[in-house]
């Protein structure tokens, strides 16, 4: 499965130095500019890892080690900083912060991309522990191949988005059992859920239009008022 790299800030330039050498190891890459942008497509999209490039000079180093610590609240995947400071001290506090790895902006791009593929490699192993992988789950004429990253309804293939279907197969794992909208949240974006609750709705109502004959009357997917969804 693609993995998704997320930019943010890109005030050194990361992005231009590294866009070929990430799309040459089959790496897709995002970019997001403010915080509230970067926390939208944290939400809306499969993020593998950060790179998270932050202004840490004499004045800065406040802002910078605040950013850190507030996106990792939201988010376990893996942060790599990129920064211009070269202080030690610069460098203990970001990883103090929640940072995975620290690099500065006159790293070789190639020790940077070494850099990311060990920590995607690290990420992608603990997630997997997490989740059963090479199964295929059928319910009535709903089918989830694990092994394709497929759904199928009555043969027929339907396109989910990378979350949509991590949100389908965690359901249907839980046949017949009553997830609320934190324990969906948790479980696939790795954060605490605080203000979840549209989220999942959306990806929900999207789910169901593509899986359901009738969405308004769902077969599969069906909601327990009050309580959250299950499927069966």
């Amino acid at each position: 499965m693609e993995k998704t790299i997320l930019v943010f800030n890109n005030s050194t330039g990361i992005v231009e130095s590294m866009a070929p050498l990430l799309a040459g190891e089959g790496l897709r890459m995002l970019k997001a500019s403010t915080l509230a942008e970067l926390y939208y497509t944290l939400d809306q999209t499969e993020i593998h890892l950060m790179l998270i490039d932050v202004e840490l000079g004499a004045e800065g180093w406040g802002s910078g080690i605040e950013t850190i610590a507030g996106i990792r609240k939201k988010s376990s995947v893996p942060i790599i900083v990129v920064s211009g400071q070269t202080a030690e001290t610069a460098k203990i506090m970001a990883l103090n912060s929640g940072a995975d790895d620290y690099v500065t902006t006159n790293c070789n791009p190639l020790e940077l991309l070494a850099r990311v593929k060990s920590q995607l490699r690290r990420y992608t192993q603990l997630v997997n522990v997490r989740e059963s992988i090479n199964c295929i789950y059928r319910i009535d004429g709903l089918e989830v191949n694990d092994v394709q990253r497929a759904v199928y309804v009555e043969g027929r293939e339907v396109k989910l988005t990378p979350i949509e279907y991590k949100i389908l197969r965690l359901l249907v794992q839980e046949r017949g059992k009553v997830l609320s909208i934190s324990q969906i949240y948790e479980s696939i974006w790795h954060m605490q859920a605080i203000g979840a609750d549209n989220t999942i709705a959306v990806h929900i109502r999207h789910i169901r239009e593509k899986i359901e004959n009738n969405p308004k009357e769902p077969r599969y997917l069906k909601v327990v008022w009050g309580t959250g969804y299950k499927v069966g």
